[in-house]
């Protein structure tokens, strides 16, 4: 099935209907990849009525072609690599390491600006419904996906509007449920398959986690415990 959505939140609507078991449950948390994932997240929890939260990911982009993945970071240090494209470019592990020391920096940056000084919702035995815009190599996912298990949560849902249908079926192996609402063929990329596919800024970040904090949903925790993940 191909669809092209109108924005982020019309797709985020879109994926809500596919996720109508988790609607209106106290135990269930939906973590949206900023920044595009944030908007997607934000309309699919309001319509679930359930806590909406961010984790961090950033993709390590190939050293003069900063749009091919080499790999992604996430939020406790969590590093997961693309070796077949290390392979083939031949990129020294030197220019890897600057280039995640880099992304490390700007995830710090970010979670302190997004946050506005509120600590992260609990995700240990929660249901986490983890959301993006889409999915393409599926690098900055896969990353989510280690880096949240960390956080021992119950059950792992990874949902996302748009996908390439082989990415779809690789992360199936690697999350408890995965939720792809629409597989275009040929895929391509992301953007494609959106009308308008503007890039969030941070400013609409802090706004759609302020909007969704005021709405005071449920949740069983304000704060998670501090996880240490080794390199």
């Amino acid at each position: 099935m191909a669809i092209r959505f109108a924005h982020r939140q019309q797709a985020g609507e879109f994926l809500a209907s596919k996720l109508t078991a988790y609607a209106h449950h106290t135990n269930v948390l939906v973590l949206a990849l900023p920044r595009g994932g944030v908007p997607v997240g934000f309309a699919l929890a309001s319509i679930l009525h359930v806590p909406l939260d961010i984790f961090l990911v950033r993709k390590l982009g190939v050293p003069g072609q900063e749009e091919l993945a080499m790999g992604a970071i996430a939020s406790g240090g969590v590093q997961v690599l693309n070796t077949e494209v290390i392979n083939i470019l031949q990129i020294p592990r030197e220019e890897i390491d600057l280039v995640a020391v880099r992304e490390r920096e700007e995830i710090e940056r970010r979670e302190h600006l997004y946050r506005d000084s509120r600590p992260p919702l609990s995700i240990r035995g929660r249901t986490v419904i983890l959301v993006d815009d889409g999915l393409a190599t599926g690098a900055t996912m896969r990353a989510a996906i280690i880096a949240v298990r960390y956080h021992q949560p119950r059950h792992l849902v990874v949902a996302v509007p748009t996908a390439a249908s082989e990415t779809c079926a690789e992360i199936q192996a690697e999350a408890d449920e995965v939720v792809c609402a629409s597989t275009p063929e040929p895929f391509h990329a992301v953007g494609m398959w959106y009308a308008d596919f503007t890039q969030v800024t941070d400013e609409e970040v802090r706004e759609f986690l302020s909007q969704a904090a005021l709405l005071h949903y449920p949740t069983t925790s304000s704060r998670d415990e501090t996880f240490r993940v080794a390199q």
